[in-house]
């Protein structure tokens, strides 16, 4: 078995692009796949491999300057779900594109998995699902509001349209594994939003923590690695991964006229030129011959 980090830490790097050589040669020195982001604002990623090799990437991650408080949220996988290691540097370690936000000032109230329960039936609160559409399509919370964003960068215009629906009402807000609501829940406090929550670990806390039985979890939550969907107790969810658009698809989609493995799916038949179904084609031919890994 593989352990499968994920994880983000906000912290002040003055040169984060001085870090990249010697995160990736600590990581290639572990077995450790996956992609880690450096960016001004700290480090997001999520990375797999040994106990022993997570471990020690975790302690050199934790030796960075601002980050001894590092947490990741970890859950395992029966094969290695990357393809190789890249660490690269970016503007920010998730895109929003609203340069005044920042999470290291203040954000929403954490909202810990045994209580998101009672926040979100509550009649009061409003829930919103930060993440992007294609994620929401696969599982997402009873009730929640999906903004129907296809990036993170697309949610501060769709906030500024739809912000009289909220009025008086408390906002409570939830994403993966809390990266993204980190961004959002600050943004909202900033837009005069008086209560603001989110919670804590991200879904993936959530459906480790809370029984099935007990849960108002709909679906199964998409991960960025080969695993593609987890459910309750971090179980696979059983989607599967469109290589050519990069979409989760249910095993019902993938028997469709439409769907050719590593090429397209229904989703994705009008996306691209003939010239990338045929690069497709010879990528999946290399998948197949054991030349590439499908990452």
């Amino acid at each position: 078995m593989f352990v499968v980090a994920a994880l983000y830490h906000f912290t002040r790097f003055p040169d984060p692009a001085a870090l990249k050589p010697g995160l990736l040669a600590l990581c290639e020195g572990a077995g450790v796949r996956g992609t880690l982001i450096l960016a001004g604002e700290g480090v997001n990623g999520t990375i797999a491999g040994t106990r022993d090799g997570i471990d020690a990437v975790l302690a050199g991650l934790r030796a960075l300057p601002g980050c001894a408080a590092l947490e990741c949220k970890e859950s395992a996988a029966g094969a290695m779900p990357f393809g190789r290691m890249k660490v690269r540097v970016k503007a920010e370690i998730v895109t929003m594109g609203v340069p005044q936000v920042d999470p290291t000032a203040h954000v929403g109230r954490y909202v810990a998995p045994a209580d998101w329960n009672a926040l979100i039936s509550a009649p009061d609160v409003a829930v919103i699902d930060t993440r992007n559409d294609y994620e929401v399509a696969v599982g997402t919370f009873r009730g929640a509001v999906d903004p129907g964003t296809q990036s993170f960068r697309d949610f501060p215009a769709w906030w500024a349209a739809n912000a009289h629906r909220f009025q008086g009402k408390r906002v409570a807000m939830f994403c993966t594994g809390g990266i993204r609501c980190e961004k959002s829940t600050n943004y909202l406090l900033a837009q005069g939003v008086a209560e603001v929550f989110h919670l804590q670990g991200g879904i993936l806390k959530y459906l480790e923590d809370v029984p099935r039985e007990d849960s108002l979890w709909d679906g199964a939550c998409f991960v960025f690695d080969q695993r593609v969907s987890l459910t309750h107790g971090l179980e696979p969810g059983g989607h599967v991964m469109c290589h050519a658009c990069r979409r989760p698809l249910t095993p019902a989609d993938t028997a469709r006229a439409e769907y050719e493995e590593g090429v397209r799916c229904h989703l994705c038949e009008g996306e691209y030129s003939d010239a990338d179904r045929a690069r497709f084609r010879d990528r999946q031919r290399q998948v197949e011959r054991g030349e590439l890994f499908a990452d």
